[in-house]
């Protein structure tokens, strides 16, 4: 009971000549406030919104000489509710690229406060932070991606307060079980930096933030956890920063995630690569099943269409070209590309059958003059006194020529028309085979050496770009990671 009434004693004292609204050694040194974090768990990584949403507890330390009191025996440290932070002074922290935030209250308030009896004070709270975070998808999904929560005093410049990472390097901790479900967590870190702004409020003169135990300042539980992300690090770093209204000091935890692949490889790269797969069968159809080949070809083009655009649905609408628009706007090219070839193929054999269809014609022609042979002619005409033989002639243009829409033309029973006489002309007496003929303006490659040639080709030239794709973005991916060092290498 006695120990009760010295520790109320001892809070009592404080009220007596205690003024909140000052901030402690007003006009002389700043305030130095030191600040850890230990991160529960990574809610969500947005790319359409560009933020992220973590949970954690978020303790700063600074030192109040208007708060020391006589140690007593078992009295060094006295914790109180968090109804007596109404009742003190308290940084008027804040987290400068915020969206979203709020305390926990269940089943109370989850805070705390500890006063030592030389004046030093922590306060530890629990918040859920929805905090920016923009993102370069250009090589996504095998992109890395670096957000962090700046924290920063709201109207006090350097001259009142300075922010310093308590533990230092391990002012940042994480539960080893933070999982994202398209990402993995590389790491963290701090920063602390100065900000240069105009005198409204407390300056560094008045507060200095600093990460209270240096590196370890921050900690991340071990069941953070993200269906698509993991946690690679983290780091924490100090900074100043200018603007208008003075100098203001600010410190940074910086999470770096990488996006875990799994859930693209199932749901767009092996469905798509497996369509352009499909789109092959169609080589080995028959040429005259037009209504089997155009349907296979039109169904993967549709699907392709499908595919892309409900990829890009679910992410923003952006200018530049991703990884993933890459690989699928291949996809779409083969696929359509095979619909092609069987467009080419049937416009090639409908050529040679009309081809084959005018030769036919002329050897009708020629048998009939064959079994008919025309009339004697009367003596004395043109010095002949002699029957003569009938004769088939015809002109026969160029192969490449004729494919362009030349034509034949023949004459039979003599005589060729006089408008045809400067053409180059072949005589074929009756009984020769007109499949010498026919020989002479067959195309050098037909329907069927298309299909067979893309057989070999189209899959070549898939599996050559999936080494070529695999290879180049793995590695720039790597390569380009910002300074996404590995943040564990950096602890």
């Amino acid at each position: 009971m006695l120990g009760d009434v010295n520790i109320s004693a001892i809070l009592d004292s404080f009220s007596v000549s205690y003024d909140k609204r000052v901030r402690p050694n007003y006009g002389g040194p700043p305030v130095e406030v030191g600040v850890t974090m230990y991160v529960l768990s990574i809610s969500s990584v947005s790319e359409v919104l560009m933020d992220f949403t973590l949970d954690f507890y978020f303790r700063q330390f600074w030192t109040d000489p208007r708060l020391a009191f006589k140690q007593r025996t078992g009295v060094e440290t006295l914790s109180v509710g968090s109804e007596f932070i109404k009742n003190i002074w308290v940084p008027d922290t804040f987290f400068v690229n915020e969206k979203q935030s709020y305390f926990h209250i269940a089943t109370t308030s989850n805070e705390f406060i500890r006063i030592h009896h030389s004046g030093s004070i922590t306060r530890s709270i629990r918040l859920t932070i929805t905090a920016s975070c923009p993102m370069n998808l250009q090589y996504f999904p095998m992109d890395r991606q670096l957000c962090q929560i700046e924290i920063e005093s709201f109207g006090y410049t350097m001259r009142d307060i300075r922010y310093k990472w308590n533990a230092g390097l391990q002012s940042v901790g994480m539960s080893n079980e933070v999982e994202l479900p398209q990402f993995r967590v590389l790491g963290h870190r701090q920063r602390q930096t100065t900000i240069h702004l105009s005198t409204v409020g407390y300056t560094m003169r008045d507060i200095r933030y600093k990460w209270n135990e240096g590196p370890n300042s921050v900690g991340v539980s071990n069941e953070v956890s993200l269906p698509q992300f993991k946690v690679l690090g983290h780091r924490q770093r100090a900074m100043e920063i200018s603007l208008t209204t003075g100098n203001y000091s600010r410190l940074a935890c910086e999470i770096q995630f990488v996006r875990s692949m799994g859930y693209y490889l199932i749901q767009i790269y092996i469905p798509s690569g497996l369509i352009v797969i499909i789109s092959w069968v169609s080589f080995w159809l028959n040429r005259n099943a037009t209504p089997a080949r155009v349907a296979l070809g039109v169904t993967t083009v549709l699907t392709m269409t499908t595919l892309m655009s409900s990829t890009n649905a679910a992410l923003p609408k952006i200018s530049y070209v991703k990884s993933i628009d890459v690989y699928l706007g291949t996809c779409f090219v083969m696929v359509f590309a095979s619909l092609l070839e069987y467009a080419t193929v049937g416009y090639m054999a409908k050529r040679i059958q009309m081809r084959k269809n005018r030769f036919q014609k002329i050897a009708e022609s020629m048998k009939a003059a064959s079994e008919n042979p025309g009339p004697p002619r009367v003596p004395g005409d043109h010095g002949d006194h002699a029957p003569k033989q009938t004769e088939v002639r015809f002109k026969v243009h160029d192969p490449k020529a004729h494919s362009k829409g030349g034509t034949l033309e023949n004459t039979i029973n003599g005589r060729a028309d006089e408008e045809t006489s400067g053409a180059p002309q072949h005589l074929i007496h009756p009984g020769k085979d007109i499949t010498k003929l026919y020989g002479m303006s067959r195309p050098c490659i037909t329907p069927s050496d298309i299909d067979k040639y893309s057989r070999i080709v189209f899959p070549v030239c898939f599996v050559c770009f999936n080494l070529m794709y695999w290879i180049i973005y793995l590695h720039i991916s790597d390569v380009v990671a910002d300074d996404l060092v590995l943040l564990e290498e950096a602890k």
